[in-house]
């Protein structure tokens, strides 16, 4: 079945209480010297991340000044006035619906050295399947990639296209960040650009997996 909520409810209730649970997660962090590394350089860079894993992530770099792409749809807006809360800018827009505009501003973004985060398989999906809108985003601003996953053993999931993950109270998350890489010239490079955030993201999820520790 499927909630529709008000905008009232959604900013009185749900997103307080997320906020309430999101503060009992604990998070190990892997390969964080890599996301350092660039936020040291000061160049701009391109998170990416499944749709999935978008609110343990927000939380976990709440206030960092990242710029986030998000729907214009109604959920959307939900996220939007959600992520402004703990600090995003938000750039509106989806590779379905005002695709354009939100491409070009999230170049501008880039160019002003703040690090944008993508989902590349959202709003609407399919489920993990990478859109090209990130990838040339990262290549029009000459931009670093860098993926980021998260696998919540503890978690619950929304019955949606994207089956959301909410980690449980107290729930400890592991956190990777892949290697990052530069998207090069032309169509050839917008092609390899894809198929690399793929394996990127699949090989992160399996390396989080193996380092599960068993309940």
């Amino acid at each position: 079945m499927r909630l529709r909520l008000s905008g009232g409810i959604v900013r009185c209730a749900v997103a307080p209480l997320v906020s309430v649970v999101s503060r009992s997660w604990r998070y190990r962090i892997h390969h964080a010297d890599r996301w350092h590394a660039l936020r040291t350089t000061g160049e701009p860079f391109v998170f990416l991340l499944w749709h999935e894993a978008l609110l343990p992530l927000l939380w976990l770099h709440r206030h960092q000044d990242v710029a986030i792409v998000v729907s214009e749809g109604k959920e959307g807006r939900y996220l939007s006035e959600y992520a402004v809360r703990l600090g995003y800018r938000p750039i509106p827009g989806s590779s379905s619906r005002s695709g354009a505009r939100a491409l070009l501003a999230a170049v501008r973004a880039l160019g002003e050295g703040t690090a944008v985060a993508f989902t590349p398989d959202g709003p609407r999906g399919p489920r993990r399947a990478i859109k090209r809108g990130v990838v040339h985003a990262a290549q029009r601003a000459g931009a670093a990639i860098l993926p980021l996953h998260v696998v919540a053993p503890a978690a619950w999931r929304f019955n949606s296209w994207d089956r959301m993950m909410v980690p449980s109270p107290l729930s400890c998350i592991e956190v990777g960040y892949g290697e990052s890489f530069t998207v090069g010239p032309g169509n050839d490079g917008l092609i390899t650009g894809v198929a690399r955030c793929a394996r990127a993201l699949e090989s992160l999820e399996r390396e989080l997996v193996s380092n599960v520790t068993p309940p």
